[in-house]
């Protein structure tokens, strides 16, 4: 996993623009499920929505990588695709409350650095 984390952080390309709305979404839905976290034990209903938000983000990420005019390496891809489908699976642990939302957000936080490294938020 950290392999493809590393990945996105060296190869991500976009426009600056493009770029910045991209952390943007990413850092909202990071700071949504960052926040439902912590009162999950009180409104379990709000970190629902917020694992079910950070699920629909990496979806989105999947059909855009798989967009053959994407110009990103296939090898950034196949990783992007991974961690898609890892937070998933991993998605659904932690709805059952059989695992923890930490990778999640480890994940997700890596991308931020990712995109902020590459310029994505001057």
């Amino acid at each position: 996993m950290s392999q493809a984390l590393k990945g996105y952080a060296e190869h991500a390309t976009s426009t600056k623009s493009g770029r910045r709305s991209e952390y943007d979404v990413v850092a909202k839905v990071t700071q949504q499920l960052r926040d439902s976290a912590v009162n999950s034990k009180t409104n379990f209903a709000a970190f629902a929505d917020a694992l079910h938000m950070n699920r629909r983000l990496w979806t989105a990420l999947v059909v855009d990588v798989s967009d053959e005019a994407n110009p990103l390496p296939n090898e950034l891809k196949a990783r992007i695709i991974y961690l898609a489908e890892f937070t998933r699976h991993h998605t659904t642990r932690v709805l059952r409350q059989k695992a923890s939302v930490l990778p999640l957000l480890e994940i997700n936080m890596a991308v931020l650095r990712g995109l902020k490294q590459e310029g994505g938020t001057q």
